[in-house]
């Protein structure tokens, strides 16, 4: 059941943008903010006890609930942001409250890490964390400032091509420092 609410997270997280895109025609704010707040409680009632998990949760119901108090479609481009804003505590966060969130990643395949792989887990968190910072930057700025179509051709597509890009060129990089040690 835990995957199965999980995975429904990450399918409207990832369709989400398309979903106000295509769907504000047909259904209203309030029913995507109840919708996601479900989701969320969901996660937060029957989810993994996770250091982070249920303010995460909490404040995204509590989102999700003013989303739908107020039914404003323009309230709706908000999530982006908010989620990016979550990515950014959870990477940040665990740079002051480690380990970063990296070597924990890393630890899960390989518990034992060396010294060099603990100095680079923690240089790969603050740029994953910079990403964040600018991504949900740009998605504000796309909600305040830009036209539907381009907030929806960021947020659904050109984000998850950086995220994607940011992805392959550490595994480069990962690549060349395995290869010193």
């Amino acid at each position: 059941m835990n995957r199965l609410i999980g995975l429904g997270l990450l399918l409207a997280g990832l369709l989400y943008p398309f979903a106000v895109y295509f769907g504000t025609g047909h259904f209203a704010p309030w029913q995507f903010g109840l919708l996601l707040a479900s989701l969320w409680l969901l996660r937060a009632l029957t989810g993994a006890r996770r250091p982070g998990a249920r303010w995460m949760a909490g404040v995204a119901v509590m989102f999700c609930l003013v989303l739908a108090w107020f039914d404003n479609p323009q309230l709706l481009r908000w999530y982006p942001s908010l989620v990016s804003g979550f990515m950014l505590a959870l990477f940040g966060l665990s740079l002051k409250h480690g380990p970063p969130m990296v070597e924990r990643l890393a630890r899960l395949s390989e518990p034992q890490l060396p010294d060099v792989a603990i100095r680079y887990t923690r240089q790969v968190t603050v740029v994953w964390s910079v990403f964040f910072l600018c991504n949900g930057l740009l998605a504000a700025a796309l909600t305040l400032w830009a036209p539907l179509s381009w907030w929806t051709l960021y947020n659904g597509l050109i984000a998850y091509g950086l995220m994607g890009l940011l992805f392959a060129v550490e595994w480069l990089v990962r690549q060349r420092v395995r290869g010193r040690v």
